[in-house]
């Protein structure tokens, strides 16, 4: 199983960009898709989570980001609108896999860098 991870760049505070980030490899079952974040000298924190059930944002991000998911279930996507310069950061894909049935098991995909200018 692996995260590829699309999108990121530099934009200009109040403009938007979008994510996204295909799983691969076939598992047997995605239980959770999201994307996490790591400001430098930060800890990476989460930004948003989606499953079959529930959403979950980062209290700072609500009402600017939308996170997505396609019908597959294999792809997720971040809309960020409204960025700001405290949302830069390396931003990275997340899911909660369960690549064969029995116990599932956290993935990363590599970090997209995020940087929005004043």
């Amino acid at each position: 199983v692996q995260l590829q991870a699309f999108g990121g760049g530099e934009v200009q505070t109040g403009d938007s960009l979008g994510l996204s980030c295909v799983v691969s490899g076939s598992p047997f079952k995605i239980d959770a898709l999201g994307w996490y974040r790591q400001a430098p000298g930060k800890q990476r924190d989460m930004v948003a989570i989606i499953t079959d059930d529930d959403i979950k944002y980062r209290e700072i991000v609500k009402g600017r980001f939308t996170i997505s998911r396609d019908n597959a279930g294999a792809m997720v996507n971040l809309q960020m609108t409204n960025l700001k310069p405290e949302d830069t950061a390396v931003y990275y894909c997340y899911a909660n896999i369960q690549p064969e049935p029995g116990p599932s098991r956290r993935y990363w995909g590599q970090g997209t860098e995020v940087t929005v200018s004043s």
